[in-house]
């Protein structure tokens, strides 16, 4: 059997088994705008809301499609107000927003799925986001990490400039340069 036939009779194969929807443009499609590859903080029960937009086939929003939010029941998941699904329409923009979405204690991957209908058109889209536990630290652990960065990078700094001084070596090849770090300045003496 040739390529060109071969292509045809494998076309024809799947325009059978999908059915007469797969021989169609979709007429509308579901954009994920916001809330792909978030990550939910359990602890302080925070998470991205989902924002999806509705379109047409061309690419026009669409008015009043009825959108469904869905979590998973078991593991990683969490919930909107209404439980574990929230259905929305979309306003004139074509936006739709899972509104209130709190996550649940599993830490762990979460598919939204979501699903917008519109006369008599579905179209699906999938939103995976992550369920974690951020550890809890002070603020003075932070600080510490920080002050401890920003003077080993001046003491290079400084190394750098004292090295390359003239042929003494605790003069620097520029003494009125200054280096700083933030709201504090380092110098020469003055």
């Amino acid at each position: 059997m040739n390529t060109v036939r071969m292509r045809a009779v494998a076309v024809a194969l799947v325009l059978a088994l999908a059915g007469p929807a797969a021989a169609q443009d979709p007429e509308i499609a579901v954009i994920v705008k916001e809330g792909e590859g978030a990550l939910n903080n359990i602890r302080a029960q925070r998470a991205k809301e989902p924002v999806v937009l509705v379109q047409d086939r061309n690419e026009r929003p669409v008015q009043g499609a009825t959108v469904t939010f869905l979590l998973p029941e078991l593991g990683a998941s969490g919930a909107f107000p209404s439980g574990t699904s929230l259905i929305v329409t979309t306003g004139e923009d074509g936006l739709a927003v899972g509104k209130g979405l709190k996550p649940n204690n599993v830490v762990g991957e979460v598919e939204i799925r979501v699903v917008a209908s519109s006369r008599g058109q579905t179209a699906r889209a999938v939103i995976h986001q992550t369920n974690a536990a951020p550890k809890v630290s002070s603020s003075g652990g932070k600080k510490t990490a920080v002050l401890i960065a920003v003077l080993g990078g001046v003491g290079a700094a400084v190394a750098v400039g004292v090295t390359r001084g003239g042929s003494d070596p605790a003069t620097p090849a520029n003494p009125g340069a200054s280096i700083s770090a933030g709201g504090t300045t380092f110098g020469p003496p003055r």
